[in-house]
């Protein structure tokens, strides 16, 4: 994915998701609060496309199963676009997201 010609919040979104590491992730799914609006719910949602570490992976999974549910609402998208279908199911059928999230893309 190319990630040019970003500045600002979404630039300092994407190199933390890059990086990759636990307290990265963590930094991006805090901005996914009740109070974000809707740019910056994108810019978490794309940031995201970003994360391939290993553990940066174990930690959208972790807030999969134990964060809000915007942050559970949005693991579960990077999971259904990344096609781990076994982990959404899993969260699904803990009752961590709804039928509607566990299909969503």
């Amino acid at each position: 994915m190319a990630k040019q010609g970003f500045s600002g919040k979404v630039k300092e979104l994407i190199d933390s998701a890059t990086r990759g590491t636990a307290e990265d992730v963590d930094y991006i799914l805090n901005h996914l609060t009740p109070d974000a609006t809707f740019s910056m719910t994108r810019f978490v949602d794309y940031a995201l496309s970003f994360v391939e570490s290993e553990a940066g992976l174990a930690r959208v999974e972790y807030f999969l199963f134990n964060g809000t549910q915007i942050q559970r609402n949005y693991c579960a998208l990077f999971f259904n676009r990344r096609d781990d279908w076994q982990i959404v199911k899993k969260a699904y059928e803990a009752g961590r997201i709804d039928e509607i999230q566990a299909y969503a893309r």
